[in-house]
């Protein structure tokens, strides 16, 4: 069936402002989100934010069972957190690591799982392994069952990097993660909402992931899954009186689902536009939007591989919605500034967000353009005449 791309940009506010190529940054949000939030941060300001909590209470709870939808689980492995980075930690510093445990991660892996992981080996004496790429860009499968042994505590990789359109293999990491009885924590901070995930499939022990990205949702939303059997094993690195109870005077108890990982106070109009972006992705199905996306950007591809001077930096076998280019002699930061100008937007992967990964390509900085399925192809076009009438 023929993708509804008129809906789909009738039902986005913003794309009548800007041509937004930043979806890996944040997404534009369709209005039922964006009126999700706002009508109950008015209803705060009517009735008082307790008060408007507890009328919610039913479009609060939905969340859970949104997002366990769709990743595949079941909603009381399912916490609602501020963003994927907390969401992350809450799970990666929840694991008893000592001295020589190994962590086995990727090079394209987040600066910011990379600092915890420094973090956690310089507090515990862990140490951190690097699996170095294959020929195509991706975690190397071969070496990564090769540096399997008794004491690898954690295998922890990106599905979808910051700085590239690739997707990293997360079933068969999976598959000998499983295979080796280790523990499996899967940043999908950029895949959830782009493509079809089901944690059973990838056999993922944990995963991290956003509102504000693919999944189109507000800022200041993410969510965190747990298997349930694992949930009881991980002690969240803090605790409140929603993670757990006071029993007695000395004496706390941990709730038992993966609501342990959350905090009493939480953004009520974010969490409520969270599930309703999760159920309006949904309603598009995930393999249609993956292929719509698929479809923008290898049309985006096809074209800035035209341009003189345009260096496409994307690796992979399997490549996604994230599209990374440079441009000789043009520093990112002017290119997206001068984008900026024309109402259209892109971002920039530092040095600084994928260290190990831009130090071995010898690159400081990429500029990334990110579709979205309600961008157009027409965009796609606009944004290459413009790109080559300005370099």
């Amino acid at each position: 069936m023929a993708f509804d791309l008129s809906r789909a940009r009738r039902e986005t506010p913003g794309c009548e402002n800007v041509l937004h190529f930043n979806n890996a940054g944040a997404a534009l949000m369709p209005h039922c989100v964006l009126d999700a939030v706002v009508n109950h941060l008015n209803l705060e300001a009517q009735i008082g934010g307790y008060e408007a909590a507890a009328r919610a209470q039913e479009s609060v709870e939905r969340v859970y069972a949104a997002a366990a939808q769709l990743i595949g689980c079941e909603a009381d492995e399912i916490a609602i957190i501020e963003n994927a980075t907390r969401a992350w930690d809450m799970a990666f510093y929840a694991i008893p690591f000592k001295p020589g445990d190994r962590i086995l991660t990727a090079i394209s892996e987040y600066a910011s799982n990379y600092i915890a992981f420094l973090h956690v080996a310089q507090r515990t004496g862990a140490i951190i392994d690097v699996i170095p790429n294959d020929a195509s860009g991706q975690v190397s499968l071969e070496a990564l069952q090769n540096s399997i042994d008794d004491r690898v505590k954690l295998i922890a990789v990106t599905h979808v990097p910051t700085n590239g359109g690739l997707v990293n293999p997360a079933a068969a990491v999976g598959k000998i993660a499983r295979d080796a009885g280790v523990l499996y924590l899967l940043d999908a901070c950029q895949s959830v909402g782009q493509m079809p995930i089901d944690v059973n499939v990838i056999g993922c022990d944990m995963l991290s992931a956003t509102g504000r990205k693919y999944l189109r949702g507000p800022r200041g939303t993410g969510f965190l899954y747990v298997r349930r059997p694992l949930i009881e094993q991980l002690e969240p690195p803090f605790l409140d009186l929603h993670a757990a109870d006071w029993v007695a005077v000395n004496q706390y108890q941990i709730r038992s689902d993966a609501r342990r990982f959350e905090t009493w106070e939480t953004n009520y109009a974010g969490k409520i536009g969270l599930g309703v972006a999760i159920d309006y992705a949904r309603q598009w199905e995930l393999t249609a939007i993956y292929a719509r996306i698929t479809a923008l950007a290898r049309q985006l591809r096809d074209q800035l591989m035209t341009l003189p001077n345009v260096v496409v930096q994307d690796l992979g076998e399997e490549q996604c919605g994230i599209v990374t280019f440079t441009v000789a002699d043009k520093p990112s930061e002017q290119i997206k500034h001068t984008l900026s100008l024309s109402d259209i937007n892109v971002s920039v992967s530092s040095l600084l967000y994928a260290r190990l990964d831009m130090e071995v390509r010898g690159n400081l900085d990429f500029v990334r353009a990110s579709v979205h399925y309600y961008n157009s192809e027409a965009e796609v076009d606009q944004f290459c005449r413009t790109l080559a009438s300005i370099f």
